[in-house]
């Protein structure tokens, strides 16, 4: 797997770590921040290709910093977002809905979903077999079948207005 690079951004120093030190396990490359303020900033100096967060945010809550980045990522960066206070199936909603999140983990979280999850929303270019042809290739292979050729004007058929012939 190639290493993609997750910002984490949560409050609690023994959680920061945890999550850091799972996800290093799982070959990712990993930034930290510790408030919602430094995450927004480090999400726009470092590109993560996936941020994982806390809900609750000291300088910018998790909710707004969510619906910042799935904003200004246009969704292309998918936002985890975790909660030890937020629980049940209406912050799920919220989170998943208009905030734009791609996933939600209450605590403690399964870290094998979690896990499951992240590679789930990262896919790895380095898994397809093959390499794709070049499009001059694929336009030689289509030619030589006869696609994007006229094709030849088949003789109309003469209208038998409801008898048959």
């Amino acid at each position: 797997m190639s290493e993609k690079k997750i910002l984490i951004v949560d409050y609690d120093a023994a959680s920061l770590e945890k999550l850091s030190n799972l996800l290093i396990s799982h070959k990712f490359h990993v930034i930290k921040a510790s408030d919602g303020q430094a995450g927004y900033d480090k999400f726009g100096e470092e590109k993560p290709d996936l941020v994982v967060l806390e809900a609750i945010l000291p300088k910018m809550h998790g909710f707004d910093l969510t619906k910042r980045i799935s904003q200004e990522s246009q969704g292309r960066v998918p936002v985890v977002m975790i909660t030890g206070l937020y629980k049940g199936p209406q912050f799920r909603q919220e989170a998943l809905g208009p905030l734009g999140a791609a996933e939600f983990f209450e605590k403690p979280v399964d870290t094998e979903a979690f896990v499951n999850a992240i590679k789930r929303l990262l896919p790895d270019e380095d898994d397809f077999d093959e390499t794709l042809p070049d499009s001059n290739s694929v336009i030689e292979a289509l030619s030589r079948r006869g696609w994007g050729q006229p094709s030849p004007r088949r003789e109309e058929k003469s209208a038998h207005k409801g008898k048959r012939p």
